[in-house]
């Protein structure tokens, strides 16, 4: 990895989200080697991920160069590899890029989608965990309005304009909300030979109702905010299959679409190398004490979504969002510090600043402690936290320049189908047959 040897203690990071990150700005400032490692050069802001699918940002918004953390610093490193094994006996890291010997080691390596065991929908379905994911579902949604223009056959013109997503989480209730305010304020404009009514947006969820996550107040507003943008609720609903056209449930109801997204569960995203005693094997994380130590292992770390840490009030761990993640590797720095110092490390304890969801123009749902309220307020404080929390002022600009536009002038700007979705899938399947 052509990375320096030195007499500082060498810090590994995989993973460049939100706690690796958090971790690396701080140890930077530390008597510390820190070497972050990721297969992207760039750090996603994945709360906007669906605001990239439905044309209201372009990705260089949210997505942050991950080399403008590391380069003011003599003792910062960023290489991107792919890591694929680590071996704990020999304090090594593996990788496409090669091999790294750490003195401590933290994985940060977040969450992936989880389709539950379900190969059909694995198979044919679309999902957002990542910038690209994300640009596939923005062309498959302008691709399939297009076709619909120009199709003869009224059960594929119906099928291109239905689209259906799985799990009303925030991600589900966002991402629907987000498609449905472009079927109500940009469809008309850009596509005056398909009626409002064509363009049907269903959203399924398994639990009796929307954002079960959050409060009951909360589930209720954004129920309410999404049937007024005409989103259709299917609330006790599980998909069972879906093979690229039909979408099948557990209530014998079926959807005929072309844009199937699954937003229904993550899981953890772990390293292959680690003895089964670290791994809590059904959420697929890493089992960590108070100090976020990997169980059997004293310097390999774990933290974020990837981590499990169980206590009284979070006997499942923490939520897989991005505040526990921040915290915990903020925390880890300064345990870190103490460490160098030959101190006591500190237990982490998570602050709960509240969630929230937005539905869609002046629509927004937050619960903050005992206060729980939804509209415009809602909807403003939900905007002030996602940009200050976007990493680098021209994102920040940027993000809040095409929202002031989008808002006036209730448009789009980023309806660019820069990659064909259905041609650049279909290379693919060529190159794997002839592989």
């Amino acid at each position: 990895m052509n990375i320096p040897e030195t007499e500082l203690p060498r810090v590994v990071i995989i993973g460049g989200g939100f706690a690796g990150i958090s971790l690396a700005q701080k140890l930077l400032k530390l008597p510390v080697q820190t070497v972050l490692l990721d297969r992207h050069n760039y750090h996603t802001f994945q709360p906007l991920l669906y605001q990239v699918s439905t044309s209201g940002l372009e990705p260089d918004s949210i997505a942050y160069p991950l080399r403008k953390i590391t380069r003011l610093h003599t003792g910062g490193y960023f290489r991107m590899g792919e890591v694929t094994g680590i071996d704990a006996e020999l304090n090594m890291v593996h990788s496409d890029i090669g091999d790294l010997k750490y003195d401590y080691l933290v994985i940060a390596t977040g969450s992936k989608t989880n389709f539950f065991g379900n190969k059909s929908i694995e198979e044919h379905a679309m999902w957002m965990k990542t910038v690209p994911q994300a640009l596939n579902i923005r062309s498959l949604i302008l691709e399939n309005l297009e076709q619909a223009v120009i199709t003869e056959d009224p059960e594929k013109r119906k099928s291109l304009l239905n689209f259906v997503l799985a799990g009303a989480g925030p991600t589900g209730v966002e991402l629907s909300g987000a498609i449905a305010e472009l079927r109500n304020n940009v469809v008309p404009e850009d596509y005056p030979d398909i009626a409002s009514d064509e363009m049907q947006i269903h959203l399924l969820e398994g639990l009796d109702r929307v954002l079960p996550p959050m409060s009951e107040k909360a589930s209720k507003s954004a129920h309410k905010f999404l049937e007024e943008l005409g989103v259709k609720i299917h609330l006790n609903t599980m998909v069972e299959s879906y093979d690229g056209h039909l979408v099948k449930t557990n209530t014998n109801l079926e959807l005929r679409s072309e844009t199937f997204i699954w937003s229904a569960g993550v899981t953890g995203a772990p390293v292959a190398g680690l003895n089964a005693s670290a791994m809590i094997e059904k959420a697929n994380r890493y089992h960590v004490n108070t100090f976020n130590q990997v169980n059997g292992y004293e310097n390999i770390f774990a933290i974020g979504d990837i981590a499990i840490m169980q206590s009284g009030d979070y006997p499942r761990g923490h939520p897989m969002v991005a505040q526990p993640a921040i915290q915990q590797g903020s925390h880890l720095a300064k345990n870190f510090s103490r460490l160098l110092k030959g101190e006591n490390l500190k237990p982490f304890e998570y602050f709960d600043k509240g969630s929230m969801a937005t539905v869609g123009r002046n629509r927004a749902v937050v619960d903050i402690g005992k206060f729980k309220f939804g509209g415009f307020f809602a909807w403003y404080i939900w905007m002030f936290i996602h940009l200050w929390f976007l990493i680098g002022f021209r994102n920040r600009f940027v993000t809040f320049f095409n929202w002031v536009y989008n808002y006036i002038n209730y448009d789009k700007a980023a309806r660019l189908i820069i990659r064909p979705f259905k041609g650049f899938k279909k290379a693919m399947e060529t190159n794997q047959k002839k592989v």
